[in-house]
């Protein structure tokens, strides 16, 4: 990690953990006009580190990947009407096995073996999301909405 993102991750140590605290670090600027863009940057990464434990407590704007994008989304972008069944506390097993196997690439044994699950269990759990959701996840882009909606919903 960047000095700065080092810096502060051993400040937050020292102050006794993190305790859901996150910070984040924008991507360097040449001057002090560029100082509202380094902090949209900076808040996005630390909103990040808050829904990725992996990013955090410090996160940089480079490191963020598709959180990047997700970020910049108005905050009802979250809430697709065709998702909000399945993003329901009721269904909250579901998406997380959704989101796990997106996560793997579609690689169900992958996926099953990171959830401790069976492949059939998979199979059965993916069929359910599909059903609930209105999708169909051999679609590239409903595979994209449902992953994005999975992880903007954390934000």
């Amino acid at each position: 990690p960047a000095p700065a993102a080092s810096a502060a991750a051993r400040l937050l140590e020292r102050a006794g953990g993190t305790g859901g605290i996150a910070a984040g670090v924008s991507a360097p600027r040449p001057g002090l006009a560029e100082l509202p863009a380094a902090w949209g940057e900076a808040s996005a990464a630390a909103r990040a580190a808050r829904a990725e434990s992996r990013f955090g407590p410090v996160a940089q704007w480079t490191s963020i990947g598709a959180f990047r994008l997700l970020t910049a989304l108005p905050p009802q972008a979250a809430h697709d009407p065709a998702l909000r069944v399945l993003l329901s506390p009721a269904h909250r097993e579901l998406a997380r096995t959704a989101e796990v196997y997106l996560d793997c690439a579609g690689q169900a044994g992958r996926a099953a073996a990171e959830l401790g699950i069976h492949r059939q269990t998979l199979y059965y759990r993916l069929s359910r999301v599909e059903q609930l959701a209105g999708l169909d996840l051999d679609d590239g882009e409903d595979r994209l909405l449902l992953h994005m909606a999975l992880k903007a919903r954390r934000l």
